[in-house]
């Protein structure tokens, strides 16, 4: 039951990061020092750098009017979000059926992380009844933003300027 508890609440959490982390700025991958050194030459330049840029831009800038739409932006966040999806179903899916069961949501690190979420539980449940109340929810869920925006190493909550 406890196993079960856990597993509904880590789901939970996935849905509401998820929601969270589509109104804050994407983490892109990083692209690999080959990409980035257009002549070759083994070097950096600026120049190499901001064409890194312009061209992301360009590419989302469908229309090639120069400026991004909502559209256009939404429509680069879903193609990321199908890749996301697509590697996670990839990376998960243990019986290849293209679908993920229950049991195949199972944490990384196994055991190891088992024993993780039960310290994570025991950490926000504040007064050890066993239970986590709505506002041991809200506390922890507040903390972990904070945490977030000071590794982000701002505390306003809004994302940084990519360009």
């Amino acid at each position: 039951m406890k196993k079960t508890i856990l597993m509904a609440a880590l789901l939970s959490g996935v849905v509401m990061t998820a929601g969270a982390v589509s109104a804050q700025p994407e983490q892109r991958e990083r692209p690999d020092f080959a990409t980035l050194d257009i002549d070759g030459d083994g070097a950096l330049t600026m120049e190499e750098l901001q064409a890194r840029g312009e061209a992301r831009f360009a590419d989302a800038d469908t229309d090639g009017d120069g400026a991004l739409s909502a559209e256009e932006l939404t429509a680069q966040a879903n193609a990321r979000s199908e890749e996301r999806v697509a590697r996670m179903i990839e990376r998960m899916d243990e019986n290849d059926d293209g679908l993920i069961q229950a049991d195949e949501m199972k944490p990384r690190g196994g055991e190891r992380r088992e024993g993780n979420m039960e310290r994570m539980f025991e950490r926000v449940d504040a007064d050890e009844d066993g239970t986590i109340s709505a506002e041991e929810f809200e506390a922890a869920q507040e903390k972990m933003q904070e945490r977030g925006e000071r590794r982000q190493g701002h505390g306003d909550g809004h994302g940084r300027d990519n360009n």
